[in-house]
């Protein structure tokens, strides 16, 4: 990218930025750290450092995104020296190019689509369908009814889950219950902004675009995907209250009444994230591209 094209952040000011990002993300990893060093597992907020392959180190670091010049700074890990200061280094955006452009892509479909507010997360029920306390992934955790009355619930109220990686961890016997089979394949077709899953993952799609994108974009997502996480566990077939967790019933008209509110909020808070991510996915295959080129 050509210094000229580059939007200038002054020394102080970036400073500044990059001071509060760390700060953020610091309030969120304090007790994870603290946790991770004794040893002790947290079945809701692990998720955000276990599922997802961003290590907590790699969320605090800062990063303005791509077409910004930091006046004084150092060359660093995908960084060059320009014009008095640095900038992400060209060759990057061209090395990943196709993964901004499916990311783009699945963004934009996903978008495209109304939000589906039937499913009552379900998935998570079907993860430990027909399956023993010892045998369940958070088996340090009881389930709230029995082995029995939770088939009975999946049996009961069907899956209608349309991401794939959340049908991946169903078990076998829950499988041909879903109305859906997704497949990696055919994730970009099915994927629609009511699904819980979906919009945790705009975590996954922001860092997964870092540095190209601000790291202050990546941090919101987080924000939201660990909103969303709690949500996810707490409509789940575990007992997490004395976690602080209070369950949402959803064996119950109330329950599914109150998971579908609090579905359809998170779905409306997600779009400008989304939203967010596919303005930066053109940008970096549009304006960054031809600038890196000129």
């Amino acid at each position: 990218m050509t210094t000229a094209t580059a939007t200038r952040l002054a020394e102080p000011v970036w400073r500044v930025r990059r001071e509060a990002h760390e700060q953020r993300v610091d309030g969120w990893l304090e007790h994870h750290l603290h946790r991770r060093r004794n040893g002790v597992k947290h079945p809701v907020h692990d998720f955000l450092f276990t599922y997802y392959s961003h290590r907590p180190a790699q969320l605090r670091t800062w990063h303005p995104g791509a077409g910004v010049l930091l006046e004084g700074g150092a060359p660093a890990r995908d960084y060059v020296a320009a014009d008095g200061g640095t900038v992400l280094d060209p060759a990057l955006l061209a090395k990943r190019a196709d993964s901004v452009r499916w990311i783009r892509d699945l963004l934009a479909g996903t978008a495209s689509r109304p939000p589906q507010l039937g499913c009552f997360g379900m998935h998570e029920w079907a993860m430990v369908y027909r399956q023993t306390q010892a045998e369940v992934r958070h088996n340090s955790w009881p389930l709230r009814l029995s082995p029995s009355a939770t088939a009975e619930v999946v049996q009961e109220r069907g899956v209608r889950c349309t991401h794939f990686d959340a049908f991946r961890f169903f078990t076998a016997p829950a499988r041909p219950l879903n109305a859906h089979q997704p497949t990696r394949d055919s994730q970009q077709a099915l994927e629609q902004p009511g699904c819980l899953h979906a919009n945790m993952d705009l975590y996954k799609w922001a860092y997964k675009l870092s540095p190209l994108v601000a790291a202050e974009l990546v941090a919101d997502c987080f924000a939201l995907s660990r909103e969303i996480r709690e949500l996810d566990m707490r409509a789940s077939p575990y007992d997490l209250a004395d976690l602080g967790f209070e369950p949402v019933l959803i064996e119950t008209p109330e329950g599914r009444a109150r998971y579908a509110a609090e579905q359809r909020a998170f779905a409306d808070r997600a779009a400008p994230l989304r939203a967010a991510l596919i303005t930066a996915c053109d940008y970096l295959l549009t304006g960054a591209g031809s600038a890196d080129r000129g």
